[in-house]
């Protein structure tokens, strides 16, 4: 099975949940749209006819509530753009850090299959830990002290949005 990423971070994560899968480096559409199941069912539709074996695609946001959910589907153009530093900004002085990361899986075998995962939480006062990836140093999970940004791979897993969805689609693969 393939996941069709770019980005080795997420192929990383996903393989410690997956065990034996193969990254695929395809471009494909990432339309701007009002959610992520929007986006990956884009991507899915685009890709379908030029994969020859079961694959899955993910997107995923960080949405903060303070900010009224922004950067959200927004995020990746958002970090290229301002990075923590910006959005550290944007919250400064703000009590309120709320935030949510949102990871959408789609999973194509045929047919579509959608497999959400979400991860409440706060962003940090500053950046911490350089580990991980993209906002990974500014978000601290609920249950944890620590940033993603802090944590080696299996432990980001048990609280992450990535995470969860993946697991989800594990479930439903070895239900199969």
């Amino acid at each position: 099975m393939y996941f069709i990423t770019g980005n080795r971070h997420k192929y990383e994560e996903a393989k410690v949940i997956l065990g034996e899968i193969k990254m695929l480096s395809v471009a494909y559409p990432e339309i701007q749209a009002d959610n992520l199941e929007e986006v990956v069912i884009y991507g899915i539709d685009y890709l379908k006819n030029k994969i020859d074996r079961n694959f899955f695609i993910e997107d995923s946001g960080l949405f903060i509530k303070s900010l009224r959910g922004f950067p959200g589907v927004f995020s990746s153009y958002v970090f290229k753009t301002i990075g923590n530093e910006g959005i550290l900004k944007l919250m400064g002085g703000e009590r309120h850090r709320e935030a949510t990361f949102i990871s959408v899986v789609a999973y194509y075998n045929g047919k579509t299959h959608i497999f959400k995962g979400e991860c409440k939480g706060k962003i940090a006062e500053k950046v911490k830990g350089d580990k991980g990836f993209g906002y990974d140093p500014i978000f601290i999970p609920e249950g944890s002290e620590k940033t993603f940004g802090e944590m080696e791979t299996e432990e980001k897993n048990k609280y992450s949005h990535r995470g969860r969805a993946i697991r989800k689609l594990r479930k439903y693969l070895e239900s199969c």
